[in-house]
């Protein structure tokens, strides 16, 4: 059965439909892969053998009884921990939300089950999705598949290491600044972010409610595409969702043609602070596509400069507001509650032992921002560039049909190297911030690995609001050729995880 567990989604989806496999048997493979490898890896904070049979039971049985079901129906899916789940804990990755079981499921966790998902598990992460390495979790620090030394991303970096572990075919994430993006180029997978709006928020445990979008991982762009469609679409329990129907992604990813498409390289986004085994792969990438019959041309965004002090004012100021929430009085933990202390003592007891650093510093920045006589200065001045960056993709996407740059300035970085450093952290997301502030899709996709250390580089393509479908048919003609060049997918070069860890 461990072969089961190399192939895609799209290949799984098949084999279940026809009869040659089941459900049980596939989610049982990846049950035995998770118990190999996760220990090392930890991908995982929730696996329950019972309650993933089961939902591969009832797959097979629905199937068993005529119903017709969709093309991932019994594919196992790993679910990060950012979305409730009403038969599995939710956390966030944070203490102050240990053991919690909501009592309803996020409309995508609704959707994936509805499709015949198998949901193998929760996903660890960093705690409200604040990272770009996932060693901000309250339980424990992931490891990168590819050098388990290394980190595999953030915030979404339990997600990125499952399915670059072959723990799982399939991953949700979600993408405030680049959490999708960046762990997938780490990692050596595909990620997306869609419009934002595209996907829905409800019952994703919120930090920045204008940049949240949840998002696909897979190992294929094609696989990518079938569980965006699968998840996406209206949803009238949020009330920013888009009210139009899901771009033609699946098609798009299928189409795979880029001839006579106008790409513009983000001038931008190169140079100074970008690892010149980065730069390569993303240049060889840029010259691929115009090998493909794609027109060139490089496109100038200055305000792109700004985006991250920009989104530092902007995330922080809304994840204040939205942790706010987490008070010791509803649900979670509850320290210091003895009967002497005061509601006020409690809740402050309660959340300096219950959020992380990261978070607090978080929250201390956007309370600063928003605080009188400063939400001008800055939370102010912060949305004002925001529109800026707005003109700048407007003024590119008409003159081009997509842009591309690297997705993260370097391959992944050893655990604890910029622990001590937050600004070295944040520009790990230095190039996927600006298509958050500005909702547009974005996509990474696995484009070579870096001369200097042999880890994988990501090549990120962004395309306009509701453009979906041009980043899935711009990474699938990308992805195909680049595997007919390296008789393969990138993944397949990766070192076995028991080699690594020696």
């Amino acid at each position: 059965m461990a072969e089961l567990t190399r192939k895609s989604a799209a290949e799984l989806g098949a084999l279940i439909a026809s009869g040659e496999t089941s459900a049980v048997e596939v989610a049982q493979a990846h049950l035995e892969r998770v118990r190999a490898v996760d220990g090392q890896v930890h991908a995982f904070l929730h696996v329950d053998d019972e309650t993933v049979l089961a939902q591969a039971r009832k797959v097979d049985e629905r199937r068993a009884g005529g119903e017709e079901l969709g093309p991932l129906a019994g594919v196992p899916i790993a679910h990060k921990d950012v979305f409730t789940t009403s038969d599995m804990p939710t956390t966030a990755g944070s203490k102050i939300l240990e053991g919690w079981r909501p009592p309803y499921d996020a409309t995508i966790t609704a959707r994936l089950r509805e499709a015949g998902l198998v949901i193998l598990g929760k996903t660890n992460m960093d705690e409200f999705a604040m990272g770009s390495s996932t060693e901000n979790s309250a339980y424990g620090v992931t490891r990168n598949p590819w050098d388990l030394s290394r980190v595999p991303g953030g915030s979404s970096g339990g997600s990125s290491a499952a399915v670059a572990a072959y723990e799982a075919p399939l991953s949700t994430g979600t993408d405030t600044g680049g959490s999708i993006r960046q762990p997938a180029a780490v990692t050596g997978i595909v990620g997306t972010k869609p419009t934002y709006g595209g996907s829905s928020r409800y019952g994703v445990i919120a930090f920045a409610s204008s940049l949240d979008t949840p998002g696909p991982f897979a190992r294929n762009v094609l696989d990518a595409a079938l569980l965006h469609e699968a998840f996406s679409g209206h949803d009238v329990m949020d009330s920013t969702s888009i009210d139009r129907a899901v771009p033609p992604v699946v098609e798009a990813a299928r189409r795979a043609d880029v001839n006579g498409l106008r790409v513009g390289v983000v001038k931008e986004f190169a140079g100074e602070g970008y690892q010149a085994g980065v730069l390569n792969r993303f240049n060889e990438a840029v010259e691929l596509l115009e090998s493909l019959g794609a027109k060139v041309v490089e496109v100038a965004c200055p305000a792109f400069a700004y985006a991250l002090p920009a989104y530092y004012l902007i995330a922080p100021s809304e994840a204040s507001s939205n942790l706010a929430r987490f008070d010791a009085m509803r649900y979670g933990l509850r320290v210091g509650d003895d009967g002497t202390r005061s509601a006020e003592e409690v809740m402050a007891l309660t959340r300096e032992q219950g959020f992380g650093a990261e978070v607090k510093r978080r929250i201390m920045l956007g309370t600063y921002a928003l605080s009188s006589g400063y939400y001008d200065a800055y939370y102010g001045k912060a949305q004002q560039v925001r529109t800026l960056i707005t003109r700048d993709f407007d003024n590119a996407f008409e003159q081009v049909d997509v842009l591309v740059s690297p997705t993260t300035p370097t391959t992944a970085f050893p655990i604890g190297e910029r622990a001590d450093d937050p600004m070295a952290m944040y520009l790990a997301d230095l190039c996927t911030i600006p298509s958050n502030l500005t909702g547009n899709a974005a996509i990474s996709v696995p484009c070579g690995l870096a001369d200097e250390d042999g880890l994988p580089v990501g090549l990120q393509i962004m395309a306009p609001v509701l453009g979906d479908d041009r980043v899935y048919r711009v990474g699938a003609a990308v992805e195909q050729a680049l595997e007919d060049r390296w008789g393969g997918p990138l993944l397949a070069k990766a070192p076995e995880l028991a080699e690594a860890a020696k």
